[in-house]
């Protein structure tokens, strides 16, 4: 059921959308150059590896030494917009749409945190991930990574159709409110690097 609902709630949100998707996409080109569609390979159910779309919010910039420079320099008015509004997501709706994301589930995150979880926080990844979760819901990027893997485990352990229906309200006002977007001195959050491993 939770399958079917995905396809046909992504299906109809990307065709009432496709304007504003074009239109988002054809000011990304203008404002930050090529590409518009930001992909990047995320480990998915069981730890599979897919490839997730987002729209792209920040310029390729390097300094004299050819490393790209940090996130709050490459960010503009655009990226941020799109960022605070979640618009930036909306191409997660084609991974929905495919069957490697759902609309609701853990963020799927870096490829490079697979072995850094410890046996609680990996069961995380039992579920699909989501576009939108218990924890984007309850702070998002505002709290620590340790309580955002506990409430992606507290809804692994919890999940229902209420329960999803329950986020994505949520999800909704917490869009409309532009509330928990940041960590404290961050653009987005800092990289996560391990926690107890017991």
């Amino acid at each position: 059921m939770k399958r079917l609902i995905d396809f046909f709630v992504a299906f109809l949100v990307l065709t009432i959308a496709l304007p504003l998707i074009v239109i988002i996409f054809i000011a990304i080109r203008v404002s930050l150059g090529n590409p518009a569609l930001f992909t990047q390979v995320r480990p998915g159910l069981n730890n599979r590896v897919f490839n997730m779309f987002k729209f792209r919010t920040m310029a390729s910039s390097f300094d004299e030494k050819a490393a790209l420079l940090p996130d709050a320099l490459r960010t503009n008015k655009l990226g941020s917009m799109l960022r605070s509004t979640s618009l930036d997501e909306l191409p997660n709706l084609w991974n929905v749409l495919i069957g490697n994301m759902s609309l609701v589930g853990p963020r799927p995150l870096l490829v490079e945190y697979l072995p850094l979880y410890n046996k609680e926080q990996a069961k995380r990844h039992t579920v699909k991930p989501g576009i939108t979760g218990w924890a984007q819901v309850n702070g998002r990027n505002a709290i620590s990574w340790e309580d955002k893997f506990r409430l992606d485990v507290w809804y692994v352990e919890n999940q229902s159709l209420w329960l999803d229906f329950k986020i994505i309200l949520m999800t909704v006002k917490k869009v409309f409110l532009r509330s928990g977007i940041n960590a404290k001195g961050e653009v987005t959050m800092p990289k996560f690097t391990g926690s107890d491993q017991s």
